[in-house]
């Protein structure tokens, strides 16, 4: 492994659910738990702390799509006001749940790209 880590490729690797060192091995086993290590090239992934830094960002997302959400859910269906929250209430629970783990293996992806590592207390 070389000093130099490119980021945009650790990114996308992290993206995809791949070790963001050799893109092979699966970085989140289950939902969002971070492998202690890459099957592949035992690279290290536990070392990196997400925290709640995907938390933040996929919040963020959501509440940039769930704007047009409800004023489009609004105008081209025109439910009641029960019905309206219900509708985007589901559509933004499912769509956060989606993102939140792809946003998880993007920041994971990041943190190794920047050797930003869990150094301990």
């Amino acid at each position: 492994m070389s000093d130099e880590r490119d980021s945009r490729t650790a990114v996308l690797r992290g993206l995809m659910n791949r070790c963001p060192n050799c893109g092979k091995g699966k970085l989140l086993r289950g939902y969002l738990a971070v492998s202690p290590e890459c099957d592949d090239c035992k690279a290290p992934l536990n070392r990196y702390p997400a925290a709640d830094g995907p938390a933040f960002f996929t919040m963020t997302i959501m509440l940039l799509v769930l704007i047009p959400l409800l004023g489009f859910t609004w105008i081209i269906l025109r439910p009641s006001p029960v019905m309206l929250l219900t509708i985007v209430g589901t559509i933004t629970a499912l769509l956060t749940l989606i993102l939140l783990r792809f946003v998880k293996g993007a920041f994971i992806g990041y943190l190794w790209a920047k050797n930003e590592q869990d150094r301990g207390a």
